[in-house]
């Protein structure tokens, strides 16, 4: 459920404040309350709010009401900024939401690695495709060459030529 909820925005593997809020069971106002009496303890690599446009291709993307709703961006955090919620919001449930997001990115950044690794064997696999196919190509071309036969030479009669009444040699007609 949690790792449905992570998004990647602008690089970073973020949660956006209104899902934080429903896991810590607070309203988004809240919640962003709390994080913005804190404000030093989140720097732009911990959390940022998100442009106008970001959050219009969002909702665009989400299909919400364009009407209602929020009147501003939404703040997203990063595994970081989850982490440093926990001095922040110090209730039990708090503190059980915030191991188990942690294990969900942790788990996220495993599944990424074994893509990656898988990723990386396939191109290597498609690179040695390329090289034998490449060379079967010219075993397939020398092949073709065998086995076509090879054009007639053309004769060429040597001695007299009683024609002309001339002696050729090698080359003549």
């Amino acid at each position: 459920m949690i790792g449905s909820r992570i998004y990647l925005i602008r690089g970073s593997k973020v949660m956006f404040d209104h899902d934080l809020a429903a896991l810590y069971q607070v309203s988004t106002k809240v919640f962003n309350q709390a994080v913005k009496r804190n404000m030093d303890r989140f720097p732009e690599d911990f959390m940022f709010q998100l442009a106008s446009t970001e959050a219009l291709n969002l909702r665009s993307q989400i299909v919400t009401s364009s009407w209602g709703g929020r009147r501003y961006a939404p703040f997203v955090f990063t595994e970081q900024g989850v982490a440093m919620l926990s001095s922040v919001l110090k209730s039990k449930r708090a503190i059980q939401v915030n191991i188990a997001i942690m294990r969900a990115f942790v788990k996220l950044r495993e599944v990424l690695a074994t893509n990656k690794e898988v990723l990386e064997r396939l191109a290597r696999m498609e690179r040695v495709q390329r090289t034998h196919d490449a060379n079967i190509q010219t075993i397939w071309s020398h092949i073709e060459q065998l086995m076509t036969p090879p054009k007639p030479k053309k004769k060429y009669r040597i001695g007299f030529n009683t024609n002309a009444g001339q002696i050729t040699s090698g080359g003549g007609r």
